[in-house]
């Protein structure tokens, strides 16, 4: 099988998990699980030299220095500095024209949690194989609840190799949908996790987005080198429209795939959804930090230092950072972002 190349998209503007997140530090650089920082536990997941290359981070300015500080110096890594935000189809084309015709990429979010690293890891494997025959390949997250802030595969027919041809893909449902599609049991989570063959991927590009992929070609041709980083020309690169790689090649090709994950995963996407990938006691509370609960219930506390005490309370988040205080019931957690302060810090 040809390399596969972690090719891994970082960014983000910090406002879901506000105040522990800020645009100047977004999620995949917190040590939100464990003592690793997300990013850190993906270039990890990627790290074992008989499955995978070095890897290539498509990042911006602005993350530039997060980044090089928590690759910790991986041998032979590329850093892709992007010169503005044109989401990930041309994020990921960027990567594609870095790198040989034959090789496989495997993209990831920097900041998703996944709890099995052995069963990414076969999923991955099981991907490449399918890249390797022209497939474009997603990882479809086992849906364990009816979540209406995902976007959905619908499974088809087997293709061998472990996976399937994605019958639709399926934006974000409502929560009648998505209880039958957990019912219906042939539907997927899609989690932004996908393996191309370089080749493959362009020739699709070129075929639905000739403007992104032509752009990105020029942006390419046009940069330069600065050590392990390549800056693409900002110019070039600015034609580009913002587009995700789902709309622009995912849901046009006819050659789309996917491959069976269970895997723990989580994309961390506000606090609660935090909470649910921590361990919690018996009565479901997590703590981080000089944290006293009496009499609570499915209770997140996150403290950068301060003690804080909770009484008789279920079903509530609250974050101390520094000056900044976020108290929320759970269901309100999903509305962080929306806050003002929170967007401007």
């Amino acid at each position: 099988m040809n390399t596969v190349v972690p090719v891994i998209l970082c960014g983000g503007s910090g406002t879901r998990l506000w105040p522990r997140s800020r645009a100047t530090k977004p999620k995949p650089f917190l040590p939100l699980v464990g003592d690793s920082t997300l990013f850190e536990a993906t270039v990890a997941r990627c790290g074992d030299p008989v499955r995978f290359a070095a890897p290539v981070v498509v990042t911006g300015t602005a993350h530039l220095a997060h980044v090089e500080a928590q690759l910790h110096g991986v041998a032979g890594a590329q850093v892709i500095v992007e010169p503005s935000a044109r989401n990930t189809a041309a994020a990921i084309a960027l990567a594609a024209l870095r790198l040989p015709e034959e090789a496989i990429m495997l993209v990831c979010p920097s900041d998703h949690h996944i709890g099995d690293p052995q069963a990414f890891a076969a999923a991955a494997a099981a991907a490449a194989r399918l890249a390797e025959k022209d497939w474009l390949v997603s990882f479809g997250i086992e849906a364990k609840a009816p979540e209406t802030g995902f976007g959905y595969l619908h499974r088809g027919e087997a293709i061998g190799e472990g996976g399937f041809k994605v019958a639709r893909f399926v934006e974000k449902p409502d929560l009648a949908r998505a209880e039958q599609f957990l019912a219906d049991g042939g539907y997927a989570w899609n989690g932004g996790i996908f393996a191309f063959k370089v080749a493959t991927f362009l020739a699709e590009l070129g075929a639905h987005r000739p403007a992104i992929l032509a752009a990105a070609r020029e942006a390419v041709a046009k940069g330069g080198e600065d050590g392990q980083r390549f800056h693409p020309d900002s110019v070039a690169f600015a034609r580009i429209d913002s587009e995700s790689v789902d709309y622009a090649v995912m849901e046009n090709t006819a050659r789309a795939a996917m491959v069976p994950a269970d895997m723990a995963w989580s994309d961390i996407g506000n606090w609660q959804a935090l909470h649910v990938a921590l361990d919690r006691d018996g009565m479901g509370n997590a703590t981080r930090g000089p944290v006293e609960l009496v009499d609570c219930r499915n209770v997140l506390v996150d403290s950068d230092g301060r003690n804080v005490a909770v009484i008789g309370l279920e079903d509530v988040i609250v974050v101390v950072d520094g000056d900044d205080v976020l108290v929320t019931t759970a269901a309100g957690a999903q509305k962080v972002g929306k806050l003002h302060r929170a967007a401007n810090q």
